[in-house]
């Protein structure tokens, strides 16, 4: 089973795939977030093209649980999402993965343009590898 992670961002989204057996997650690309729709279509060709079964995205709850202007969003976002693959995108909570992994970064003195670079993808891969773990846990 093939999954596909998404951090969606107003600017940029960070895209990850998993390996072949749905184990383990690692960043793929970041692309620029131009329109809905020429997003949309950009995951498309990656979804067929890697032969993708499964899609989750980041959904970015507030502090306390609820949905903010993002998550929302991110809730529109899925719907185009699901209605152009024809695949089932599943939402994961992802409210601090961006945090997480930018202090990551700092802490291993990445510069602050590397980051931008990089962060998006592997904020993907963060959220990914959680639902990895959480689906691997569940069925065990």
């Amino acid at each position: 089973m093939k999954y596909l992670g998404i951090d969606l961002g107003k600017k940029r989204i960070g895209i990850a795939l998993s390996d072949d057996s749905g184990i383990i997650a690692e960043p793929y690309i970041q692309i620029e977030r131009r329109s809905t729709n020429s997003a949309v279509d950009e995951i498309f060709e990656i979804v067929k093209e890697k032969e993708v079964n499964r899609i989750v995205i980041g959904l970015p709850l507030l502090e306390d649980g609820n949905e903010g202007s993002m998550a929302k969003d991110v809730l529109k976002f899925k719907e185009v999402l699901e209605t152009r693959c024809g695949l089932h995108v599943t939402t994961w909570d992802e409210r601090f993965s961006t945090k997480a992994v930018t202090r990551v970064l700092i802490d291993a003195d990445v510069s602050r343009k590397k980051r931008k670079n990089s962060v998006d993808k592997l904020s993907a891969s963060f959220i990914l590898q959680g639902y990895l773990d959480y689906i691997k846990n569940d069925q065990a």
